[in-house]
């Protein structure tokens, strides 16, 4: 099979400490295999790979499909291909089902006392269709595809809840269950944690539990999951420490088959890795590393920890942290000598046998407030969302020494960007 060329372009100041290099891979059918061998030459070389992301964004209350594509000679181009706005008000998570062509969208609910939650029809455009829409508990930020894609996880933030529902044939979604949750004083921080916040949705390995990080109660709440009717049952939570608020987390399963789980702590601006122990419809939290967000770095003042995202590999943790510009970078428009005020991402390389992690590169997000970001399938390029920035950013990784490289493309989205995720 004929295949895209590869091309990597890189250079980046020093200062940044940032040298990255990748490549988005094509993927062809073989009708688009035998069409190619009918292109003449110029028409290969001009031919491009092409990839959607989806985006979520506050303000406006839309979602953005958006199309990445790679020229032959090396040049990304990202452009906004559709809009879906109007149901709704203030979208805040959107997450691909790995089994389905469906993405369900949360609306986080500013505007009302109800939050809601949609699912949508992919294709290869990047254009959605709406197939449902329901009405939820206040505050759904985060949501997870769970039991082999029959069930649904939602994260409450604002509403202090877990949600459950039933995936129908058909991509749409029916409630199964709620768990709210109250606090009988307010936490070690209490203008934050004067109830509980459930920031994340996450399934374990086995995709035998749903834990959700606690921002409020300093708790990991974790819940068994019946595979046979997808409903969920509380089991024993773990507490973290006091005030440091748990907000997202990633699970890794290493070679010799350990288990371990790393979590970012907003309030505390930590990262901690703990190994994972199975128990009896519990899971037990050992803990084997923490540190500061910034590695061996002074937290800046008012620094909000956000993301955690594992490489592809498994190699390496990436985080991001909020509200600290500590880079000046090159304004994107080449007519514009005005330097961009931009936050940070964090790399780090996972010791497979402790779960210990290592420092490895602070880099520049590309912007302010990176909420979140995402990694495509083959680890090489990383897609920011950057909230106060209203701009999406793409940056590439070098997956050999699993370091942020240069930006090779970025595109302003309107509102306060919440979410970006690629459909592969």
């Amino acid at each position: 099979m004929w295949q895209a060329p590869i091309f990597a372009a890189f250079c980046l100041p020093t200062s940044l400490r940032s040298f990255g290099f990748a490549f988005l891979d094509s993927v062809l059918t073989c009708s688009d295999t035998m069409r190619l061998q009918h292109l003449p030459l110029a028409a290969l070389v001009a031919s491009t790979a092409a990839v959607n992301l989806y985006v979520s964004s506050y303000t406006y209350g839309e979602i953005t499909s958006l199309k990445l594509s790679k020229s032959a000679n090396g040049s990304y181009t990202l452009t906004t291909v559709a809009t879906n706005n109007g149901s709704s008000p203030s979208p805040t998570w959107l997450e691909k089902d790995k089994y389905k062509d469906i993405v369900y969208g949360l609306d986080e609910g500013f505007t009302s006392p109800n939050g809601s939650l949609s699912s949508y029809k992919t294709s290869s455009s990047g254009v959605l269709t709406q197939i449902d829409r329901h009405l939820t508990l206040g505050g759904p930020v985060s949501s997870i595809v769970y039991n082999g894609g029959k069930g649904l996880a939602v994260a409450h933030y604002g509403g202090s809840a877990l949600s459950s529902w039933a995936i129908l044939e058909t991509g749409g979604v029916k409630l199964l269950q709620t768990f709210p949750f109250t606090l009988t004083a307010p936490g070690t921080n209490p203008a934050r944690q004067e109830a509980p916040h459930l920031h994340e949705a996450l399934v374990d390995p086995t995709d035998s539990f749903i834990i959700s990080p606690d921002l409020g109660a300093d708790l990991l709440r974790v819940f068994t999951i019946d595979p046979k009717t997808s409903v969920l049952t509380p089991s024993t939570d773990f507490s973290t420490p006091p005030g440091s608020g748990p907000r997202h987390g990633a699970f890794l399963v290493t070679p010799s088959n350990t288990t371990y789980f790393f979590l970012v702590s907003e309030l505390g601006n930590s990262v901690t890795s703990y190994r994972v122990t199975y128990g009896d419809k519990t899971l037990g939290f050992e803990e084997v590393f923490t540190s500061g967000i910034y590695g061996n770095q002074t937290i800046p003042d008012g620094a909000a920890a956000a993301e955690a995202v594992l490489s592809p590999d498994s190699k390496y943790l990436l985080t991001s942290s909020r509200n600290a510009t500590l880079f000046q970078i090159p304004n994107f428009n080449p007519n514009n000598s005005t330097k961009i005020p931009s936050d940070t991402l964090q790399s780090w390389v996972i010791d497979h046998k402790t779960g210990k992690l290592t420092f490895h590169q602070l880099a520049p997000a590309g912007g302010s407030f990176p909420r979140q970001f995402s990694v495509n399938k083959a680890g090489t390029l990383a897609a920011v969302g950057l909230q106060e920035s209203a701009r999406v950013v793409i940056v590439e990784r070098d997956v050999k020494d699993g370091t942020f490289g240069k930006f090779v493309a970025e595109i302003d989205v309107p509102g306060e960007v919440t979410s970006v995720i690629w459909d592969e």
